[in-house]
């Protein structure tokens, strides 16, 4: 059993402080899904799926959310049974075999309905790294990996949009912060051209997406893109005259980039914008490199 989510009207974090996970996992997803596995999911769960009125059944409406969450992870073939209890969690997910899956929700959704497909988005994407054997070691690293990998597939917008905060109270699901599934929405918007901002329905919700979306930029204008900015660049240009004049040096502290030696000359590693695989290329001016895992071409400036 899997469980997942925190309660209401605790303090909620804010910043970036798992951004490292974050992209670890991101990378992960690429590695185990590919390039095009990941593509099959350009397309967003549509927030018409998700939609619950008070007006409809409980517990059908809540098998037809789930079968639509299921079916744009394609899961086809997984059964989602789902169920109401009282629990510290949000929810939590039985990881069987299969073809059944056992979810349990807070009982607190019974009332909180427009939240119901924000929980189960992750707890069904817990079956599919169950089925693809895709874990990182420790609750918490997983439980950053779940969420980053709801977000990214396109069904994680809704746990962003479950974020809600006033001055006497709050509410957030999912283990990563708002920013953070802000960054991580953002990094799908440039992946696939999408806009997910419409799609909110908490104001809040939009400026943490606003705010993750900053952070993610700042990942495209890094040195050696050429998209870095003059101070960037100034810095780059410093530490590869040191590497060249102290081969083998140890990479300047905080910057993404290292320079290390080659046979044919001197070559840059850093980690591609988007799926945060290391890049290397040499040291030669203007370069054009293609990551081999997402394919993403980048212009650089070595």
């Amino acid at each position: 059993m899997t469980e997942d989510g925190r309660s209401t009207g605790s303090p909620v974090v804010h910043g970036f402080p798992h951004l490292e996970t974050v992209r670890s996992a991101i990378t992960a997803l690429y590695r185990r899904v590919s390039y095009d596995g990941v593509r099959g999911y350009a397309t967003s769960l549509a927030p018409v799926d998700a939609a619950f009125d008070d007006q409809d059944d409980l517990y059908l409406g809540t098998q037809r959310v789930a079968r639509a969450v299921v079916q744009h992870l394609h899961l086809p073939d997984a059964r989602m049974i789902v169920g109401f209890r009282a629990m510290e969690h949000a929810a939590g997910v039985e990881l069987t075999a299969g073809p059944e899956y056992f979810i349990e929700l807070n009982d607190r959704f019974r009332t909180h309905r427009r939240d119901i497909g924000a929980a189960l988005s992750h707890e069904v994407t817990h079956v599919l790294l169950h089925r693809l054997g895709l874990e990182f070691p420790g609750t918490r690293d997983n439980e950053i990996l779940t969420d980053t990998v709801t977000t990214y597939l396109g069904a994680g917008w809704l746990l962003l949009d479950a974020f809600r905060e006033d001055g006497v109270s709050s509410q957030k699901l999912g283990y990563l912060t708002p920013e953070e599934f802000g960054y991580v929405l953002a990094k799908r918007a440039l992946a696939f051209d999408e806009d997910p901002s419409p799609w909110f329905t908490s104001p809040q919700a939009y400026e943490a997406y606003t705010e993750g979306r900053a952070r993610a930029l700042q990942d495209i204008r890094q040195p050696p893109l050429t998209a870095a900015g003059w101070a960037g660049r100034r810095r780059y240009a410093k530490d590869r005259r040191h590497a060249q004049d102290h081969p083998g040096a140890p990479a300047a502290p905080g910057v993404p980039y290292a320079f290390e030696s080659a046979p044919d000359g001197l070559r840059v590693s850093f980690p591609c914008p988007a799926c945060h695989q290391r890049i290397r290329v040499p040291v030669r001016g203007r370069v054009r490199a293609r990551c081999g895992l997402c394919r993403t071409v980048l212009d650089c400036s070595t």
